[in-house]
């Protein structure tokens, strides 16, 4: 695939030459030489990504398979993300940006969601010039220098979906955020339909938090021990434990996070809840690391790697207390 593009690559800039030695010297009609400006412009197209069809284009049935196959023990996150993720690339003039909150404990694959909507949108998926990630404490470790990080990101916002308004961002460790750091993100996810010349309506704006988190294990943990079945959770339920502890929380990180535009719009059009995983969870990812590492899937292994995890509460040992975030690491142990 590498040579086959140096090829185009030397096969684009000869017909950039080409076309204008042609259109210097030859007196042949300006079709010929727009003719080859063209086939110059899809060889770029289709050697360099561009904000376009060529590059950008959703795969809901591929975000549907991705979900069901890959993600493990989020049934409610996952038909929220697939209803809204596609409500949104399906509209053809979205009123605001899509802003997506995921809230959760460690490792239960609120990073890993992030990057199969990537996968599904851009054909470069994390990799893509478009895809942007932001994380709290690399990008603004100093509070004193909280003005800089806020002009630096509002620009950096900007001149990205200036660049490509179907752009999208994810946040991570929101819960870590600077409120007034937070707040220069708020005019980007609001109902304007232009913000100093630029259009904001189609970016998606992707948020991360361990906010919420314990209250989701206590509704979990609830069903649990009613005997109830994981899978008769439902959004309403987790809802109410999101808003108990984002909403009505009274610090002001907490209260910035819930993002409520000046004259009290909600920003966020989802906040999405991940249950706290399972040991069976644990097990399913690591058949599927094993599986992404070239290995033949051995439920042996991945068995005794999953029981000497740590779950909580400690004697009845429900939870993973770090979901799959270590599995990969993990495994090379136990691979023999």
């Amino acid at each position: 695939k590498f040579k086959m593009k140096e090829t185009f690559s030397a096969l684009f800039h000869f017909i950039l030459i080409s076309s204008v030695v042609v259109h210097a010297f030859e007196p042949i009609s300006t079709t010929i030489v727009a003719g080859l400006g063209t086939l110059g412009k899809k060889l770029y197209n289709y050697l360099f990504e561009t904000c376009d069809d060529n590059w950008i284009g959703f795969n809901a049935t591929g975000l549907q398979e991705d979900l069901e196959e890959k993600l493990f023990g989020q049934h409610v996150a996952s038909r929220v993300i697939l209803k809204a993720v596609t409500g949104f690339m399906n509209s053809e003039n979205p009123k605001k940006p899509l802003v997506l909150s995921l809230h959760g404990w460690t490792g239960t694959g609120k990073n890993f969601v992030s990057q199969l909507i990537a996968e599904n949108i851009y054909q470069k998926g994390m990799a893509s010039g478009f895809v942007h990630l932001f994380t709290a404490t690399a990008h603004s470790p100093h509070k004193v220098h909280l003005e800089t990080y806020k002009a630096q990101l509002q620009q950096w916002i900007k001149g990205n979906v200036t660049n490509c308004p179907r752009s999208m961002f994810i946040f991570d460790e929101m819960d870590k955020m600077h409120p007034g750091l937070i707040d220069g993100i708020k005019p980007y996810l609001d109902f304007y339909e232009r913000l100093d010349g630029v259009s904001y309506r189609q970016a998606i704006f992707i948020f991360l938090s361990n906010a919420g988190a314990e209250e989701i294990v206590h509704v979990a943990l609830d069903f649990w021990t009613s005997g109830r079945e994981r899978e008769e959770i439902e959004l309403k339920d987790l809802e109410m434990a999101l808003s108990l502890s984002v909403f009505n929380n009274k610090n002001s990180e907490y209260q910035a996070h819930v993002m409520v535009s000046k004259d009290n719009k909600n920003l966020v059009d989802f906040f999405v809840p991940f249950l706290p995983l399972e040991f069976k969870h644990v097990v399913q990812c690591g058949m599927a690391e094993m599986a992404a590492k070239g290995l033949t899937p051995d439920a042996a292994v991945v068995d005794h790697m999953a029981r000497d995890i740590n779950y909580f509460p400690k004697d009845e040992r429900v939870f993973s207390m770090k979901g799959c975030k270590v599995i990969s690491n993990r495994l090379d142990f136990y691979i023999d």
